[in-house]
């Protein structure tokens, strides 16, 4: 028998070219990407040698924590806006 082992690395990029091809740099990566690299990881895996859980878990856990920094600067920016636009009305 014989397993079709497939660069992971590569497909990876195959599957985003078309995604960050619209857009402007890594700053513009956001969830839907992350989903497609994993999913793609997951399926391109050698069965005989799966993905390392560690790993895994460590990669969740930086998207969670960069996911919450984006939302958070979101949030501080639309509180400026609103503080900016409050300074313009009274000043």
């Amino acid at each position: 028998m014989t397993t079709s082992v497939t660069n992971t690395a590569a497909t990876a990029t195959t599957a985003t070219a078309t995604t960050t091809s619209k857009k402007s740099g890594w700053d513009s990566l956001g969830a839907g990407d992350f989903l497609k690299l994993l999913t793609a990881q997951l399926q391109n895996q050698d069965p005989t040698q799966p993905t390392d859980n560690i790993q895994m878990v460590t990669q969740l856990a930086q998207f969670s924590s960069l996911s919450n920094s984006t939302s958070m600067a979101e949030t501080l920016k639309t509180i400026s806006d609103q503080l900016a636009t409050l300074n313009s009305k009274f000043a």
